[in-house]
């Protein structure tokens, strides 16, 4: 077996673009199978439903096997390695070992989250394997700024003419905060949070130009806007975060007028489309912020759920008690009454910690610093490369999720899941791709200015 890496490193003053291997048509077919698969999921209810997650699996494994089977034909197998697949790789053993070794508290519940991870996991290796170049890249910027701004123009319609129904049509079997196609607002939020930074971002870069720039600053603004509308406040928290961290990015490296004017249009629709459509409803909801934090923080509900979490930890601190077993353990250690059931942690931290212990709490760990570590090493050329742009992208959503896990279950929602870790992968990847006109020219004119210096 050989390993290929259809990778390049950024070129250097004097080194030439690295063209990456081209790919098949059945590797085209995979990848944007899989990107299929991840924009399906949030229109299925964020795939929570048990046909939903049956389609997303069945569908990253015939995905998988039809890349497998393009391998054994050509003869040769070609992987290309990613820094995250150690972690996903320990923790799907650890996962494996709570089944093996009878350490859950609920076997079929886990034997059902390993099948789940099992789907990322060959999500993000597929598009490892598949996304290589510029073009790729390109079609992917449009598809999910499009496909985003849709989903929040369908969220604005709703919002006007909701009748309580999902589509207008089905009532959900448990109530719920319906915003856009998902049951719970909080995770419609966590949805953009992951899609608006990809047409915000391509709006900063020098590579938009024109039209195209006016259209995605447009696009990101709309989906920037349904994440106050929803009224998640944990997602105004997660954005605002993700803005402070542009912000810095944008005013370290980016000096040019028609990034400003861009980020002046984004505010700026962003706004009007708030104060026409949130009115004083949101004006509420902004002002509750603050004292929703300071409620929970002396004892409101999530905070309680959250302790009780971490006793439920210390009964089990180094394998917990089960991937996915937390619903069914919980009843044993909460400390108040409610009539609700209780069927997750409302903090992704405290859930992973009590479902896999200190092992799993530390290979996510491994993981996230690996993803920052990695896409740091990109990100300072992100007006000018692609790869900057691309690693810039994935981790401003990546980042949202991250914050927005200490008060809500964004990643127990296989469709924010899935999007989560392929953004990580991405975000983590070697630097592949082309990089635009602009600083081509910029790297060749250095490249004959040390060729003069040393002639």
């Amino acid at each position: 077996m050989t390993s290929a890496t259809a990778t390049c490193a950024a070129p250097s003053p004097a080194s030439p673009v690295i063209q990456p291997l081209p790919a098949s048509r059945a590797e085209s077919i995979v990848l944007y199978g899989a990107f299929s698969l991840l924009l399906f999921g949030p229109m299925a209810f964020g795939a929570v439903e048990a046909w939903s997650i049956f389609v997303m699996e069945m569908g990253a494994a015939g995905l998988f096997l039809l890349w497998a089977v393009q391998q054994v034909r050509s003869g040769e197998l070609h992987i290309t390695p990613n820094p995250l697949f150690p972690p996903m790789m320990a923790f799907a053993v650890l996962v494996l070992l709570q089944i093996v070794a009878g350490v859950t508290a609920y076997r079929f519940q886990t034997i059902s989250g390993l099948q789940l991870c099992g789907a990322y996991g060959a999500l993000c290796f597929l598009v490892v394997q598949c996304l290589r170049r510029t073009s790729q890249v390109k079609w992917l910027t449009i598809t999910l700024s499009c496909y985003g701004f849709a989903l929040a123009a369908f969220a604005l319609v709703q919002g006007i003419s909701s009748n309580g129904k999902l589509y207008w049509m089905r009532t959900p079997e448990s109530g719920g905060w319906i915003y856009g196609p998902y049951v719970n607002h909080n995770h419609y939020a966590g949805l953009m949070e992951l899609l608006a930074p990809i047409p915000l971002v391509f709006s900063l870069t020098h590579a938009a130009r024109g039209r195209r720039k006016l259209l995605a600053t447009v696009a990101a603004a709309v989906m920037a806007s349904t994440i106050f509308l929803s009224g998640s406040r944990g997602g105004m928290a997660a954005f605002a975060v993700q803005m402070a961290v542009l912000g810095i990015l944008a005013i370290k490296k980016q000096r040019a007028t028609k990034a400003v004017l861009a980020a002046g249009i984004f505010l700026a629709i962003m706004a009007g489309i708030l104060a026409w459509l949130g009115g004083g409803e949101l004006t509420t909801r902004l002002a509750s912020v603050h004292h929703e934090a300071r409620t929970e923080l002396s004892g409101g509900t999530r905070m309680d759920i959250a302790r009780d979490g971490l006793k439920m930890f210390l009964a089990k601190p180094v394998f917990g008690w089960g991937s996915g077993a937390f619903p069914h353990v919980y009843p044993q250690f909460r400390s108040f009454y409610t009539d609700f059931y209780v069927n997750e942690a409302h903090n992704d931290y405290v859930q992973l910690l009590v479902e896999t212990g200190a092992v799993g709490f530390a290979i996510m760990l491994w993981l996230v610093v690996t993803v920052f570590r990695k896409a740091g090493k990109k990100i300072s050329n992100w007006a000018d490369e692609t790869n900057g742009a691309v690693a810039l992208a994935a981790t401003l959503g990546c980042t949202g999720i991250l914050v927005h896990s200490f008060v809500d279950f964004n990643l127990q929602i296989p469709a924010n899941a899935a999007l989560f870790y392929v953004f990580c992968t991405i975000a983590a990847m070697e630097p592949r791709f082309g990089i635009t006109r602009r600083s081509l020219r910029k790297h060749t004119l250095v490249a004959e200015m040390v060729s003069a210096q040393s002639g």
